[in-house]
């Protein structure tokens, strides 16, 4: 089945050219120019990723990011020509799963997208139907987490792929690497913050929660694991 991606972009030549781009490659696009209307183009449509510019008219890509991630589970992919920490950390924290950097390499993102799909599409021989860790209610196929008393635990993409890779070895250590190439298809370096950003979120979800955030433990040297209980 066709995937479609939503192109938040107010640069209209840009839009058209990303657009092309990934239509060429299969996919379904469709185009919102204007940042005040975003947000109820991603409730209308809602695609498999938002390709969301980070500097727009109206509200930002940071202000968006922030407003779907209360009812959008699908993926979103930011284009941002702030190469800082401050500005990652910014963009985990409003939910983004990756972004990219301006001036935009149209072979790099297409790999990106693509690793994320690839991220999102469920590998049955790997991935039980239904995982219950530390009171947690894991379905894979569906990429829902649920609590004891059915209520769902509403997760970013990267952050049910992290979630999941640690409850697949509960009880074990894995490594930052680890998780980074499953949330971002790539290797973490020593200045890389996305996957501390990302627990730190899970942790902050968590301890809203009868669970509580303590199931996550950091193991020095090591990585993060998810206790068993």
């Amino acid at each position: 089945m066709t995937k479609s991606i939503l192109i938040v972009e107010d640069d209209k030549e840009m839009a058209e050219l990303t657009s092309m781009l990934f239509e060429s490659e299969g996919y379904r696009c469709a185009i919102c120019s204007d940042g005040d209307k975003a947000i109820e183009m991603v409730q209308a449509l809602n695609p498999e990723l938002v390709l969301l510019d980070l500097m727009l008219p109206g509200k930002s890509g940071l202000q968006i990011c922030k407003e779907i991630r209360a009812f959008y589970t699908g993926a979103v992919l930011v284009l941002t020509g702030q190469d800082n920490e401050i500005s990652e950390v910014a963009l985990l924290k409003a939910g983004a799963d990756d972004y990219v950097l301006k001036p935009l390499k149209p072979h790099v993102l297409i790999a990106r997208v693509e690793s994320i799909f690839r991220r999102l599409t469920p590998i049955e021989q790997t991935s039980a139907e239904h995982l219950v860790i530390s009171g947690l209610h894991i379905y894979p196929t569906k990429r829902t987490v649920q609590l004891a008393s059915g209520e769902a635990l509403n997760l970013t993409t990267a952050e049910f792929d992290i979630l999941l890779l640690l409850a697949q070895s509960a009880g074990t250590a894995v490594s930052r690497d680890e998780c980074s190439r499953v949330s971002r298809g790539i290797e973490s370096d020593a200045y890389d913050r996305s996957i501390d950003m990302r627990i730190s979120g899970l942790r902050k979800k968590l301890s809203n929660t009868p669970i509580g955030d303590s199931i996550i433990v950091t193991v020095r040297n090591k990585g993060y694991m998810l206790s068993k209980s």
